[in-house]
Order: C-alpha cells, then sequence, then structure tokens
C-alpha cells in the first residue's frame, strides 16, 4: 500500500504583477510507499513547498489526484474536487498526515507539554491526562524531558523546533512531511533536528522532507527527488543521484551545493 501518491498535480497561483498565473506546479507525480523515506531537493522557487502543502489541503490543487492510504480524497479539474466525500471522512484521512513547518509556530503562552498537547485534546479529543503522558514520551524521545514546562521564549531555536516535532508526532500521524524544518536554525542547531529526523526514519516512519541537508539526504533517503521550475525533472537512490545523475540541470544544481 502506498502512503502518498500523487498524478498530474498542477497549481498556479494568481499575482497582481502579471495578468497571467504563475504555474508553480507541472503535472507532479510521486509516490511514497509505506516506511520510505524521499527527500526532495532542489533551487529555491521549484515548487518543492507548496507540493508539500497541497498533500494536507494548506493550498488547493487546481487539477491532478491525491491519494492517502490508496484512498482518492482529491480528483480536480479546472479547482474542483469531483470526489464525493463527507467532510469528516476526509478531515480523518488528513489527519493522518503530520507537516513541521520551517518556523516552530509555537505558542509563547503555553509551556512546552501545553503546546503538544492542543490538538489531540481538542481535534483526536484525547483526556488531557492521556495526552499529557504521551506528551511526556514524545519529549523524552526528541531530548526534551526536562524542558516539558519551559516556555517557548526559554528554549533554542533547534529546541523549539523539537518541540515542533513531538507536537506533530502527538496527533499519531501515519505520514510525516518535512518542509525545510532546519532553515530557519543557526548552523550549530541544524545537527540535533537532523538527529531526530533519522531516529524517526529508522523507527520506520513514512517521511517526506524537502531539504537543503543534502548531508541527510544521502544517508537518511531510501529515493531523493529534484525539483525544478514546478516539476519533477529525476528521481533515484542516493547514491546514483548524487554521484551520477543523469539530467544536466539535476548535476548542475548538486554541483552548486556540495
Amino acid at each position: 500500500m502506498s502512503m502518498i501518491k500523487t498524478v498530474d498535480l498542477c497549481k498556479s497561483f494568481h499575482t497582481r504583477m502579471s495578468r497571467h498565473p504563475l504555474q508553480v506546479l507541472k503535472n507532479v507525480s510521486l509516490t511514497v510507499e509505506q516506511k520510505e523515506v524521499v527527500c526532495i531537493i532542489g533551487p529555491s522557487g521549484a515548487g518543492k513547498s507548496t507540493y508539500l502543502r497541497t498533500l494536507n489541503r494548506l493550498e488547493r490543487i487546481d487539477s491532478g489526484q491525491i491519494y492517502i492510504e490508496d484512498k482518492l480524497l482529491f480528483d480536480c479539474a479546472n479547482g474542483e474536487n469531483r470526489v464525493k466525500m463527507g467532510i469528516h471522512e476526509r478531515n480523518l484521512a488528513l489527519l493522518e498526515v503530520g507537516m513541521v513547518f520551517q518556523s516552530f509556530n509555537l505558542f509563547p503562552h503555553k509551556t512546552v507539554v501545553e503546546n503538544v498537547i492542543l490538538s489531540p485534546v481538542h481535534v483526536r479529543r484525547f483526556s488531557v491526562e492521556e495526552a499529557r503522558e504521551k506528551a511526556r514520551l514524545l519529549l523524552d524521545r526528541v531530548g526534551l524531558a526536562d524542558k516539558v514546562d519551559a516556555y517557548p521564549s526559554q528554549l533554542s531555536g533547534g529546541q523549539q523546533q523539537r518541540v515542533a516535532i513531538a507536537r506533530a508526532l502527538a496527533m499519531e500521524p501515519k505520514i510525516m512531511l518535512f518542509d525545510e524544518p532546519t532553515s530557519a536554525l543557526d548552523p550549530e542547531l541544524v545537527g540535533e533536528v537532523l538527529s531526530v529526523m533519522k531516529s524517526l526514519a529508522q523507527g520506520g516512519m513514512t517521511m517526506l522532507v524537502v531539504t537543503h541537508e543534502i548531508g541527510f539526504a544521502r544517508e537518511a533517503a531510501d529515493t531523493v527527488v529534484f525539483m525544478y521550475e514546478g516539476s519533477i525533472l529525476e528521481k533515484g537512490k542516493p547514491g546514483q543521484m548524487f554521484s551520477s545523475p543523469e539530467n544536466p540541470r539535476t548535476r548542475q544544481f548538486l554541483q552548486s551545493v556540495l
């Protein structure tokens, strides 16, 4: 069973600066299998983050199909979804997809544990006691057992991002999306976040990661995807992609970042 499958996704943005829409996704087709780690690389503006955001409905697609766990949730043409499905059923399927963003988006007036339990209590309907127990286990898992009662302002950027990962995991998703989770961090803090992500990958979590961390992609990914100008130009195993990419644009990009 595939965990994520997209077929010919297209997405355009309308801007005031141009009479013509800007097409940011052009027939993007990709399948992520169960327990697979897929890393998407490419230059800024390639459509990587927009693609991720379409998978949990943060961005609406113009056309194409999105499957989660082999269930067709969206089959769009001209921005209209042709799949007849109840809102509750669709939302339940989307709850299986957790996401970690570039920015941490923690509530500054709530403690670490309060940030982590908020969604499980209000969305998953866990009891506060059950949610707190799960939160403590997750915070220990990301190396923050001693920060349960701290406030975000008392944490480093790397610690805040690890809280954000624990918060996403608290919803018990089957799939984790990471949108350049280390891009807002100082260089010396990147390693601690990547270490948590590697442990998730080793534990069998299905992961789709947009990243500029080539070392992480080389070490943790099962598949590496190169996107450019809204399209997937090449994908393959890390060894092949980083040692002998076939597409000239992939080679050019990797020469500039390696």
